[in-house]
């Protein structure tokens, strides 16, 4: 079977590399294609082929450009060109297309438009507000666009229930729970590179942006320090929104020795020298379906704090402490019970790591995708 799977900009490089992989352990002929990749990214393909289709030109500019608005503009533009005017002879000849994202939904429609028909079209909907309600252009009409496809992928029945009440017709919507995963494991130079704690440490890594709640988290973090609990907040990732007056909170409070901030985009290596040295992770998501960052942390044994948000609320008790999304009082009483306890850190990470063994491999992934790819086909048929 000929795969074609498509993350233009590579948003879920992890996830799309070891969907990948095990696709081609079970004799799929794959090609992973999305944008030429950077030094943060940590992709070796195995079992697969890669082609840096998309994002040619703009990505030769992102270092003279920067990331600001004539990049973003740029991306758009050539993003757009490209769904128009692209030769389509490698997606066409596939036997599926499976749209892991998509990144510009009126552009996207363009491409979906021209495939149509021509092969068979899988998209997987990693959470059902793809853009957290914060898309603007970028997202408009994108519930529109799955409609275009012969199936969806989802990861939990959060998703399915929501992509139903939506109106989506749920013949179309298969479940395939989403396996742990293992960013690429930190060098020498990257545990160097962070620095040793020195009080218990809390961590919140990956992209910054309003649904995950990081303001949310300060303002427990601070009002715990107010009152005399003493810790340390590491913050590892990109801000995608207005951060700096946060910092200036915590600094005006007299605080901001307690943080370490390591801000931008980051290798896989590095975020995982984080999660090493860190004590507990924090997961305060104002909402979500399924997070890859949290399935990419439960191995390292750590303990979780989440919100009740999306998968958040289905897990067991002994494996994350939570508390309601939004509310910051009840998220620092959670906080607080971590470092008071190390007992209860390491009860809590012994959970953590163990319901991480106890989910389904990528192979069991790629089995029950390689099922949806056949039900699909067979229709067509």
């Amino acid at each position: 079977m000929k795969i074609a799977m498509v993350d233009p900009s590579l948003f879920t490089g992890r996830y799309d590399d070891s969907l990948c992989t095990a696709l081609g352990n079970e004799g799929a002929e794959v090609t992973l294609i999305a944008r030429p990749m950077r030094l943060t990214d940590a992709i070796v393909p195995s079992s697969y082929h890669y082609d840096a289709r998309f994002f040619r030109r703009s990505e030769a500019f992102r270092t003279s450009l920067g990331e600001g608005r004539a990049f973003r503009m740029l991306k758009a533009a050539e993003y757009a060109a490209s769904c128009v005017f692209g030769n389509l002879d490698q997606l066409a000849g596939a036997d599926v297309v499976h749209s892991q994202w998509l990144p510009l939904a009126p552009a996207d429609r363009l491409l979906l438009r021209r495939l149509k028909g021509r092969t068979a079209l899988v998209h997987t909907v990693h959470n059902a507000d793809a853009y957290h309600a914060d898309a603007g252009l970028q997202g408009r009409g994108y519930r529109a666009l799955l409609e275009m496809f012969d199936a969806l992928i989802v990861h939990g029945e959060t998703t399915r229930c929501a992509l139903e009440e939506q109106g989506v017709d749920p013949r179309h919507i298969y479940v395939t729970p989403h396996p742990p995963m293992r960013l690429a494991s930190a060098t020498p130079a990257d545990l160097q590179g962070v620095p040793d704690p020195k009080a218990p440490r809390l961590l919140f890594f990956g992209t910054i942006r309003p649904y995950k709640g990081i303001d949310i988290l300060i303002e427990a973090c601070l009002s715990l320090w107010q009152a005399g609990c003493a810790f340390e907040l590491a913050i590892a990732g990109k801000p995608f929104m207005e951060f700096n007056p946060l910092l200036d909170r915590v600094q005006a409070a007299g605080f901001g020795d307690r943080l370490i901030l390591d801000l931008g985009f980051l290798t896989e290596p590095r975020l995982d020298a984080h999660m090493t040295k860190a004590d507990a992770i924090v997961f305060p998501y104002r909402q979500i379906d399924s997070s890859g960052a949290f399935l990419s942390a439960l191995h390292h044994g750590k303990a979780m704090v989440t919100s009740d948000a999306g998968m958040f609320a289905a897990l067991p008790d002994e494996v994350a402490l939570r508390a309601p999304a939004g509310n910051v009082p009840l998220l620092a009483q959670a906080l607080l019970r971590l470092l008071e306890s190390p007992a209860i850190r390491q009860a809590a990470g012994a959970a953590a790591r163990a319901y991480g063994d106890s989910m389904g491999s990528w192979k069991d992934m790629a089995l029950a995708t390689l099922g949806v790819y056949r039900s699909v086909l067979v229709a067509r048929a």
